[in-house]
């Protein structure tokens, strides 16, 4: 897996890390990431999946006022991280097929509604399908000078950057399932 903790640290940018992948190395980065996380669940049952960790840094400023501060189960983290790396994939596949496209394309499935390990293991592989499907889209040769800026801080990206960009934010969330699963099975003494 491509070691993202220079992005985070904001030494470099996403673009630093995108110069010179292919999309067939970007294929192996998406099965990286979703087998790191069928690795990370393995074990799992359907308990663990609702299982409401402890959290005391918990904080969402996107969600609702009565969800700001909850604690996220594993099928709430599952279901957001791979929303996330599909609308890079998406917005990748148009800026490599020469669109200029600024603005969201996110489409999350709502946690409450994952509720057994079947269903997230599930839900991994169908954004593994959707995101290797994103990026089938792409031409032989990919229009890699348009640029877009989604988030400042982390520099602007060409269509190489907006996908990992997915994946960078799925990266952040791994030590989140980890603990979720270390207190899940602590919690039925596993």
């Amino acid at each position: 897996m491509l070691d993202f903790s220079p992005v985070a640290r904001r030494e470099k940018a996403l673009a630093d890390l995108a110069e010179g992948l292919t999309p067939g190395e970007l294929h192996a980065l998406t099965d990286e990431m979703i087998d790191t996380m069928l690795s990370i669940i393995a074990g799992a049952n359907d308990a663990d999946v609702v299982f409401v960790p402890h959290d005391p840094h918990a904080h969402d400023s996107g969600a609702s006022e009565e969800e700001a501060t909850m604690a996220w189960t594993l099928g709430h983290v599952v279901v957001h991280t791979t929303a996330g790396s599909e609308e890079a994939a998406a917005v990748a596949a148009w800026l490599a097929r020469g669109v200029h496209f600024e603005g969201r394309s996110h489409a999350e499935t709502h946690w409450t509604t994952i509720r057994s390990i079947e269903q997230v293991r599930a839900r991994l592989e169908e954004s593994r399908r959707m995101r290797h499907a994103f990026l089938n889209a792409w031409p032989d040769e990919p229009r890699l000078d348009l640029i877009v800026t989604p988030v400042p801080i982390f520099g602007p990206m060409n269509a190489v950057a907006r996908f990992l960009f997915g994946l960078f934010h799925e990266d952040g969330h791994l030590d989140q399932l980890r603990e979720i699963m270390r207190q899940a099975r602590a919690a039925r003494g596993a």
